[in-house]
């Protein structure tokens, strides 16, 4: 346990709830991603491919923050899985949120065309997103962090004029 801490450089007690939850997470992601491709073949062989997943995932993120370790400033590795954890959220949540937003303006992919049911989907996804994302990371005590990258992202997108 002390090797763990030390490499993710937790100090106190309370902040491997950050790493415990990030597998918690992983796992459910890796039963929800097996599920959706085994449903048909059972329990025991969607937890098995779960179990493949899982790992896989785990290399994945592992891998990730490697590489995103050089180039996002936080002060401690640990910071990283809250991050994730941020973006995690607030995908879903985006999504969550999107979709009752879209059924209320009366837009369904019956009564409008595909392509711009999904390019309207998308637009409104990324206006909650952009919100979210800084409102989950000021939850998770990121607020710094997620406002430069908001910032940083806004200027991607040409609204610079807006930020200054």
């Amino acid at each position: 346990m002390e090797k763990f801490k030390k490499h993710w450089e937790i100090q106190h007690n309370w902040q491997l709830l950050f790493p415990f939850f990030g597998l918690v997470i992983l796992g459910y992601s890796a039963f929800k991603i097996s599920n959706g491709f085994l449903d048909n073949y059972g329990l025991t062989l969607t937890i098995v491919g779960a179990l493949f997943v899982f790992f896989f995932l785990l290399k994945l993120t592992l891998f990730i923050f490697k590489k995103l370790e050089k180039k996002w400033v936080l002060d401690y590795r640990w910071e990283m899985i809250r991050v994730f954890m941020v973006f995690a959220f607030t995908g879903t949540s985006s999504l969550v949120i999107g979709r009752p937003i879209i059924k209320l303006m009366g837009i369904t992919k019956e009564n409008l065309n595909p392509i711009l049911y999904w390019f309207l989907f998308i637009i409104i996804g990324l206006i909650f997103y952009q919100i979210l994302l800084v409102t989950f990371g000021w939850l998770f005590g990121q607020f710094k962090f997620f406002w430069e990258f908001e910032k940083k992202m806004l200027r991607r997108f040409g609204l610079k004029r807006f930020l200054d």
